[in-house]
C-alpha cells in the first residue's frame, strides 16, 4: 500500500516548506504563486528536457512555469509565474511522511531555483 496524504496537509506542509526558506531568499520571490495538481498534465511531461539521463521511469514531482529572473527583460508583462507540485508522484516516491515532507520541501527548493535562473545541472537536487 503506499502512503497517502490528504490534500489539505500536503498543502500545509507545502506552506512549511515556504515558511521555512532563508529570509534573504524568500524575500526575493515575488510575483510566484505555489499550485498543488494531482498528477502532471501531457504539456508539462512533454516540457521536460529529454536528453537529462532520464530512463522514463522517474517521476516528475513539480514544475516551474515562468520566466526566470535572469532571462526577464523590462517589458515583459507581469504575470505570475508558478511553481506546481504534484501530489501523485510525491506520494508514489514517499513511503513515509517524513519523505513526503522532504520531497515537498526538495521540489519546492528545486523549482524556487528554475525561478532564480539555475539549470538541472546546477543544483543538487
Amino acid at each position: 500500500m503506499r502512503f497517502r496524504m490528504t490534500r489539505d496537509e500536503f498543502e500545509r506542509v507545502v506552506g512549511e516548506a515556504l515558511d521555512s526558506l532563508p529570509k534573504r531568499f524568500a524575500d526575493l520571490v515575488e510575483n510566484v504563486i505555489i499550485t498543488v495538481e494531482d498528477e502532471p498534465g501531457a504539456d508539462d511531461l512533454a516540457s521536460i528536457d529529454d536528453d537529462d539521463g532520464d530512463d522514463g521511469e522517474s517521476e516528475l514531482l513539480g514544475i516551474y512555469r515562468g520566466v526566470a529572473l535572469t532571462d526577464r527583460t523590462h517589458d515583459m508583462p507581469l504575470l505570475p509565474d508558478e511553481i506546481a507540485l504534484f501530489r501523485g508522484p510525491i506520494e508514489r516516491v514517499s513511503r513515509t511522511r517524513a519523505e513526503a515532507v522532504r520531497e515537498i520541501r526538495d521540489t519546492v527548493i528545486h523549482e524556487l531555483g528554475h525561478y532564480f535562473g539555475l539549470r538541472d545541472d546546477e543544483m543538487p537536487h
